[in-house]
């Protein structure tokens, strides 16, 4: 009896091997899905083949509603409808209708998977993965443009299509970041510090690279992980715990996701590596304000003919890191600088849009109350 018993417990370790192997594989799956929750369905990355007129993705980043939609609206007023599609990250359960927007070119244009943005952490990255892979779906998207709810554009729709389309690469601003230390080396190997960039989130893709970002796995979850903003201590604190937040690495995350992962990709030879939207910062005479996270807002009087002709006119960008002037071109061809400019009130959006800047317009069309 002996004898049999020890001749049966191969095969009983053998299943017994078997079935921790396979709980291994489900485990690691799990895992997988795990790090990559609320991440986009891996539908949206299948390839369909498309012939046609080739659109840009305009996808809005909201607080909720879109302040300034009735300058958008005439700018898509004076497009043509099959150049164009609308996507809004917004509050969950934030809808775009009669009630809560001046114009029907955003009536239902929201994402019905948004969450909860906030700003300086990676649930705002989140949102523009889950826009990129709503904006995918359409096989007719070709060019992908993240816009702020504070941006405005600088030139109507016919110049901004030409402008993008012209180019066969995406608009990426990137460069090294060699003195701010956001870099958390835990993030190494991963990561590696060499492949660290910092840039505008306000990029303008092209499909495969809006491919990579919604397929991203990889990078993404170290981003969640490794890269926050520190929570600056309140006054009057302990000292100690006012000296260990100063070691912590302050990382914005979407000032760096995007440009760490193409360039991660081997892909930087693919971008024009500057941004299409204009940001003014620390122009402040005010030395807190210069050092303000935050950007100036252009008010009423920011917002005159020739203040805006001077941004249009803007034709270089020097990037003091790596002591690099970036001029501006498309297919060789030097073109301005900027398409879109932030932050922008109500007030002043109403100057451009009256300035003719954006091409005519109906203010009969548009109800709105001053800033």
């Amino acid at each position: 009896m002996t004898a049999m018993k020890k001749r049966a417990s191969p095969p009983t370790l053998w299943l017994g091997l078997q079935l921790i192997l396979w709980l291994s594989v489900l485990a690691c799956t799990l895992a997988l899905i795990g790090i990559g929750s609320r991440s986009p369905s891996p539908a949206a990355l299948v390839e369909v083949p498309f012939s046609g007129t080739p659109k840009i993705a305009f996808l809005f980043l909201a607080r909720s509603n879109l302040p300034l939609d009735f300058l958008w609206h005439a700018f898509f007023q004076n497009a043509e409808e099959d150049k164009y599609s609308i996507y809004i990250h917004s509050e969950p359960g934030f809808v775009f209708d009669r009630t809560t927007t001046r114009s029907p070119f955003f009536f239902g244009r929201q994402i019905q998977d948004s969450i909860k943005v906030v700003w300086g952490e990676a649930t705002m990255i989140e949102a523009e993965r889950l826009l990129f892979a709503a904006a995918l779906k359409d096989p007719a998207n070709r060019r992908f443009a993240l816009i702020s709810d504070s941006c405005v554009p600088l030139y109507n729709f016919s110049y901004i299509y030409n402008y993008v389309m012209s180019s066969s690469k995406s608009f990426v601003d990137s460069f090294l970041d060699k003195r701010e230390g956001r870099y958390n080396p835990k993030m190494f190997p991963t990561i590696p510090k060499d492949r660290w960039r910092k840039g505008s989130q306000w990029t303008i893709l092209v499909r495969k690279h809006a491919q990579i970002v919604v397929a991203d796995t990889v990078v993404f979850p170290e981003f969640r992980r490794f890269c926050k903003r520190r929570i600056e201590p309140v006054l009057g604190g302990k000292q100690n715990h006012k000296e260990a937040t100063q070691k912590e690495h302050n990382c914005i995350p979407d000032e760096h996701y995007m440009q760490t992962l193409l360039s991660m990709n081997q892909l930087e030879d693919e971008l024009e590596r500057r941004t299409l939207t204009y940001t003014s910062w620390n122009q402040s005479i005010d030395a807190q304000e210069k050092n303000n996270w935050h950007p100036k807002k252009f008010e009423f009087a920011d917002a005159s003919l020739q203040h805006i002709t001077e941004i249009r006119n803007i034709n270089h960008i020097y990037y003091e890191t790596e002591y690099r002037t970036e001029w501006c071109q498309c297919n060789v061809i030097f073109v301005p600088c900027f398409l879109f400019a932030r932050k922008f009130s109500r007030s002043a959006a109403m100057r451009i849009l009256k300035e003719g800047l954006i091409g005519p317009f109906d203010a009969g069309a548009v109800l709105f109350t001053s800033s």
